[in-house]
Order: C-alpha cells, then sequence, then structure tokens
C-alpha cells in the first residue's frame, strides 16, 4: 500500500503541470490577440468620437494673391501699443507715407534678417527724400509673445532702436482685422510661423499702395514708390514753385546701382542750357540773316 501511494503521487504531478502549462500557453496567447485588437479599435473609436482637425498649410500663391489683392485698400484706424506702452492709433501715422513690416520677435533668422536689410534700404531713401519725409511701423504678430518689451529688444538686436521707427504690440482681436487689410497671411509651425515676407507701403491717406517682398530686395522697389509718394504728389498747402521743385526733385533723383544709393542728377539742367543757348544762337542767326537779306535788296 505505501508504494502504491507513492507510484500514485509521483504518476499524478506530471498530469497536473502538463495542465497548467496548457492553460498559461492559451492564457498568453489570448492576451497577444487581445493586445493586438484593443489599440486599433480604440483608434477608431477615438477617431469616429473626436475627429483630428486638419492644420492649414502655407500656399505662397495664395499667400500672394491675398497680399496683391489689399493694394487700393483703406487701413482702418488700428490700435496698437508702443514700446513705451503708450497707446498708438494707425491714423496717427496719416498725412505722409508709411513704411509698414510684420514680424514675430522669437524668429532668430528670417524676421531678423528682413529687418536689418529693410533698415538699409529706409536709410537710403532718407538721404533721398529726408528724414522725416516718411514712417516706419514694425508690428509683432505674435499676440502672447510680442510684448512692448519684446519688440524694443527685438528692435536693439536689430540696430534700429534709436531710428526713429515705431516698434508696436498688438491684441489678438485687433490683429484679425489689421492682417485682413494688409493681406497677410501666417499659419503657426511647430518651429514658429510660415508667412510671406512683406513689407507693405502706405499713402499719406491710409491706403495700401504697394506691397514690397523679400528677405532681400532691390532697393528701387522700395524706394520708388516712396519717391512717387513723396515728391509726386502734390499737398493742399504746397504753392505752385513747392510743386514745381518736387516735380523737379522726382524727375532728377537717379539710381545709381553700382553705389546701390540715390543722387540727384545735374544734367538735367545742364541739358536744359545746353538746349537753350542752341536755340537762342539759332534765333539769333536767323535773325541775322533776314537783315542781311533786308539790306541787300534796298
Amino acid at each position: 500500500m505505501k508504494r502504491d501511494a507513492i507510484t500514485f503521487k509521483y504518476n499524478r504531478t506530471p498530469i497536473t503541470n502538463h495542465n497548467t502549462l496548457m492553460r498559461l500557453s492559451l492564457f498568453i496567447i489570448s492576451l497577444l490577440l487581445l493586445s493586438n485588437t484593443l489599440p486599433v479599435n480604440a483608434v477608431e473609436y477615438l477617431s469616429a468620437e473626436r475627429p483630428v482637425k486638419a492644420q492649414p498649410q502655407f500656399d505662397y500663391d495664395i499667400a500672394l494673391k491675398t497680399s496683391q489683392s489689399a493694394i487700393g485698400k483703406q487701413l482702418a484706424d488700428h490700435k496698437f501699443i508702443n514700446a513705451n506702452g503708450e497707446p498708438v492709433s494707425l491714423k496717427q501715422f496719416r498725412g505722409k507715407p508709411l513704411v509698414l513690416s510684420m514680424v514675430y520677435t522669437s524668429c532668430y533668422q528670417i524676421c531678423p534678417m528682413t529687418t536689418r536689410h529693410l533698415s538699409t534700404v529706409v536709410e537710403k531713401a532718407r538721404d533721398a527724400m529726408g528724414d522725416d519725409s516718411f514712417s516706419v511701423v514694425v508690428i509683432g504678430f505674435d499676440t502672447k509673445v510680442d510684448t512692448p518689451d519684446a519688440m524694443q529688444y527685438f528692435a536693439n538686436k536689430q540696430g534700429i532702436s534709436d531710428k526713429n521707427w515705431n516698434l508696436l504690440s498688438i491684441d489678438e482681436k485687433d490683429l484679425d482685422a489689421l492682417i485682413k487689410d494688409l493681406g497677410f497671411l501666417y499659419y503657426p509651425t511647430s518651429s514658429g510661423y510660415d508667412h510671406l515676407i512683406q513689407a507693405t507701403i502706405v499713402d499719406a491717406d491710409g491706403k495700401v499702395y504697394r506691397q514690397v517682398y523679400g528677405q532681400v530686395f532691390d532697393t528701387p522697389l522700395l524706394v520708388d514708390p516712396l519717391l512717387e509718394l513723396v515728391l509726386g504728389r502734390p499737398q493742399p498747402a504746397q504753392s505752385f514753385l513747392s510743386i514745381l521743385s518736387n516735380k523737379i526733385k522726382l524727375f532728377c533723383t537717379v539710381y545709381d546701382p553700382r553705389s546701390d544709393g540715390y543722387y540727384f542728377d545735374y544734367s538735367f539742367f545742364v541739358e536744359i542750357f545746353v538746349g537753350i543757348t542752341v536755340i537762342f544762337g539759332i534765333v539769333m542767326f536767323m535773325r541775322r540773316e533776314m537783315k542781311k537779306g533786308r539790306e541787300l535788296k534796298t
């Protein structure tokens, strides 16, 4: 009996272990199958319940078309805060042309490069027309970051803080209206914003006159429109002599591509003097000949 009991105990143990292993294997397989099906079902469920909204992508052609469509549009009297924390309105810049640039201060390459180049061209325009002939405004469109302090820091870094530029911050509500007037599109990205690089030239009445594009652009693209606005359009209080003087300045201010600057071309007056002298000489010669003819007849 003792031997049989031992035999029974010995024989029963392998059977029990075998069943446990089989059940454990089936349990692991079930878990693997379940783990393969759960993520798919979960994604399908979430997709059905919470559809992911596609983010708009920057399209250069659309941005350019939108920008160009703003030319001739009257800008509203938008509100800003300057670098000193004081309220400013766009209406305060009426009466002379305005160069307006949109930036975001957390941009570490494109906006700084664009602003420095714009500063160089602005200086050439002021040399040609006078320091107070037009205004310059830089607006930060990242409303949460581009505070007055951030705008001042950006200006200091680009070397424009002492060049009579206006550094303005704007809130999100006013920004939406402003970018519609300017035809300016921007889209958030993981690294900042995608946007068309443009400088907007606004006339003395607050209408969009020209759009200038690119990080680096040819000097005449900005200066020539400003010359047209500053010198080519008579102001109500100007006398005839002032209007004539401005017309002459506009006509004689010439761009020199070698120096990338503007100068007053005095050859116009030399040509006029030579022309008057030639005409006077011809008239005198004809009078003398006519006098000789009359003397011969008598």
